[in-house]
């Protein structure tokens, strides 16, 4: 009997010393508390993973026993922890920046790289996860508001009657905006129709914005500016949050969230559901604001075969219909005189994947990949389109992170094939794009903080043959308080007949490209200075001051004739945007102050007369006061100044205020309730000047050069019932 026991105390001794113990642990910033992806955990002995979007990295196949395990990422001082396993708990480690940070903590997807966003040389803003839930309580159905509320953007809305809006950086039209959802573009050309009206902000962990030439990385397209949407994904602890809004301009919303993983698999889920009535603010007989339904979908599924790989699977889908014209047709009342209306359709089907690998010494290699299908019906009084364009992508690249300097290159195809689906006659015929490219960028580390960054991107076109494009940035910081940046880039546009316009051509005028018609090319400066002060605890001040210049030579130009048809050709010279962008962030523990002052000079070069660039201030101010009281109550205040903006034609409009008033009271950390008012001082474009010209059968309606829906209040109730 004693023998026996003997073999079962050995028995279990052995299977003690060879069990796999686990080690679990999330890192986070040690002055923000904000988690930290991207950080190396490197066990004595062992092979190291990488944290990931939630700061967390779990490490299996462990021995019981004594173990070390250092953590290192670049902008951070490396420190270690020793654990004994076996330990079923989550550790928190605490990372000590090597500088006072400049800006809020975060390890941006549109560097490409893991730095600090204060330290990059490629300056990028960041609207994050508190942003896009406040906006979630004030505009649920899309991110234009909040995306008109930075320095230097410029929501411009193309159509009174579909409400279609596109977004302008720096004077420049919002062709020249890339729209990317987690570094893949999916809104260009005809699918770039609606694009960021079809996006609500409780989708989305943040959204990065990239001022100036960002093409080198991101491919053609960039020369404005670029807006790469970061979508959610799950946590450990589940995840679930129900927001439901009504405002008195008829505009009801329903928006769902919820996520959860473990160990092997995982999953996200965001649902939406808007319905928006027609709403004819200034009695004219033509809706302000267009009927809408719409339905948004985002399911996505994870895979964690081991520590090291993450694997996602994705669908979008967005479905809605919006309705604008003649009251009295949106009502089914019309009779001979009540014809005019216009009826959007469209249907926004897109899978995508992405695989994410760690490898030896840190190293990560990503593939993702996109498909798109597009379609979007258009019924008028006199016409009928129907249309359908198909966006694919696939990158493959690899990003080697040193403590001294890192490196990032790849390859990628995207293309689109747009295709006229039965209906009435159109003069555009099928067309498609497709670009095969290559991209490289080295990040250096030099003495005295200074990091030198340098890339290059090289491009073929089926249509517009071969684009190089470089790019250098320069980033130094002369002490904890001053830094500078300075940079400049090149980026392309090919034409495309179906890229936003400030204004929304009747699709039945747009005519083919021309033969011979060539590609725009552009070279973008960027030199900005910030200052950063910390006065104590939750008290701080940042002053970012940034200059910009662009020109793009060989732009397309559209031609409306006097019957109507719209020719694109390039024009003779070129245009010239420049200016300066200043803000200020303010903290003083319950108060937080954002406002910022942009001037730019737009000039159409190829002009003889009157070159300015139509509907750009040369003077816009913004700016937003919050005081919180923790888990109680949240107040805000926002305004903007627009200045004077010139019309074709060298008519000037006025210049006005724009003011919206917030307040929300908390009950804990579950439930909010938000109070909003927009637009406090009810300015409209129609209380000077009519909207539209011509009969009322068939009008002809002006661009639109301020807001047009009035003053509106909006009660949103947001229940968060994964929070612990």
């Amino acid at each position: 009997m004693k023998n026996w026991m003997l073999i079962i105390v050995c028995l279990v001794c052995t299977w003690t010393a060879s069990a796999q113990e686990i080690f679990r642990v999330t890192v986070k910033d040690k002055t923000t508390a904000a988690v930290l992806p991207g950080v190396s955990v490197t066990p004595t002995g062992g092979k190291g993973v990488i944290t990931n979007d939630s700061g967390q990295a779990v490490i299996i196949d462990l021995a019981a026993g004594k173990h070390s395990f250092q953590f290192s990422s670049v902008g951070y001082e490396p420190t270690s922890l020793t654990v004994t396993l076996p330990d079923t708990s989550w550790h928190e480690v605490l990372l000590t920046a090597t500088h006072k940070e400049m800006e809020e903590v975060t390890v941006l997807a549109s560097t490409r790289n893991n730095q600090r966003m204060e330290n990059s040389p490629l300056k990028v803003e960041v609207l994050g996860k508190e942003e896009m839930d406040e906006e979630n309580t004030i505009k649920p159905g899309n991110i234009a508001s909040i995306l008109g509320d930075v320095s230097g953007i410029q929501i411009q809305q193309s159509s009174a009657v579909s409400g279609n809006s596109n977004v302008r950086i720096q004077g420049l039209d919002g062709r020249y905006t890339q729209i990317l959802r987690d570094g893949m573009p999916l809104f260009d050309g005809f699918s770039g129709g609606f694009g960021i009206m079809q996006i609500p902000p409780l989708d989305l962990k943040q959204v990065e914005l990239i001022k100036g030439s960002a093409s080198t990385l991101y491919g053609g397209g960039a020369i404005g500016g670029l807006i790469n949407l970061i979508s959610k994904r799950p946590g450990y602890e589940q995840e679930g949050l129900f927001t439901l809004n009504q405002s008195t301009l008829r505009e009801s919303n329903f928006n769902t969230y919820i996520a959860k993983r473990n160990k092997k698999v995982g999953y996200n889920f965001f649902g939406g559901i808007t319905r928006q009535g027609a709403v004819d603010v200034n009695d004219d007989n033509f809706s302000d604001v267009p009927k809408t339904d719409a339905v948004v979908v985002h399911p996505r599924f994870f895979f964690y075969p081991d520590s090291k790989t993450t694997i996602a699977l994705g669908y979008t889908g967005t479905f809605e219909t919006r309705n604008g014209g003649d009251m009295q047709v949106i009502k089914e009342k019309g009779d001979a005189l009540h014809q005019f209306f216009e009826k959007n359709k469209t249907a926004r089907h897109t899978g995508d994947l992405l695989v994410d690998r760690t490898i030896g010494n840190g190293n990560r290699l990503e593939l993702k990949a996109s498909t798109t299908s597009f379609d979007r019906e258009i019924i008028t009084n006199v016409h009928h389109f129907k249309g359908n364009q198909l966006n694919y992508f696939t990158e493959a690249s690899i990003l080697i992170p040193r403590s001294k300097y890192s490196f990032v290159g790849g390859i990628n195809v995207t293309g689109d094939r747009f295709k006229v689906l039965p209906s009435d006659p159109v003069a555009l015929t099928d067309f498609n794009n497709n670009t095969v490219g290559a991209f490289a960028q080295a990040t250096v580390n030099l003495p005295v903080n200074t990091i030198l960054e340098a890339g290059l991107r090289a491009d073929h076109h089926n249509n517009y043959g071969n684009f190089v494009l470089p790019r250098v940035a320069l980033f130094h910081r002369f002490n904890e308080e001053w830094a500078t940046r300075l940079g400049v880039g090149m980026g392309y546009k090919t034409p495309n007949p179906l890229a936003v316009q400030t204004v929304d051509y009747p699709i039945q005028d747009i005519q083919p490209l021309p033969p011979g018609i060539q590609a725009e090319k552009s070279i973008g400066y960027n030199a900005e200075v910030n200052y950063k002060k910390e006065f104590g605890e939750e008290r701080s001040i940042f002053i970012n001051h940034a200059f910009f210049l662009t020109r793009i030579n060989n732009p397309v130009i559209a031609t409306e004739e006097a019957l109507g048809p719209v020719s694109f050709n390039n024009a003779g010279s070129h245009i010239l945007t420049r200016g300066f962008d200043t803000y200020v962030q303010l903290k003083l523990a319950a108060w937080e102050l954002y406002a910022g002052y942009t001037y730019t000079v737009a000039e159409r070069k190829y002009l003889q007369d009157n070159q300015f660039m139509p509907l750009t201030p040369r003077n816009r101010m913004a700016f937003v006061v919050v005081y919180e009281i923790e888990n109680a109550w949240r107040f805000g205040l926002e305004g903007s100044y627009t200045g004077t903006q010139y019309r074709d034609g060298d008519t000037k409009t006025p210049d006005y205020l724009f003011m919206a008033l917030m307040m929300e009271k908390k009950f804990g950390k579950t439930v909010s309730i938000v109070l909003n008012c927009e637009n406090l001082l009810d300015y409209r474009q129609s209380k000077h000047e009519a909207l539209y010209t011509g009969p009322i059968s068939d009008p002809t309606f002006k661009p639109l050069w301020a807001p047009i829906d009035g003053r509106v209040a909006n009660l949103s109730v947001r229940w968060n019932w994964g929070h612990k």
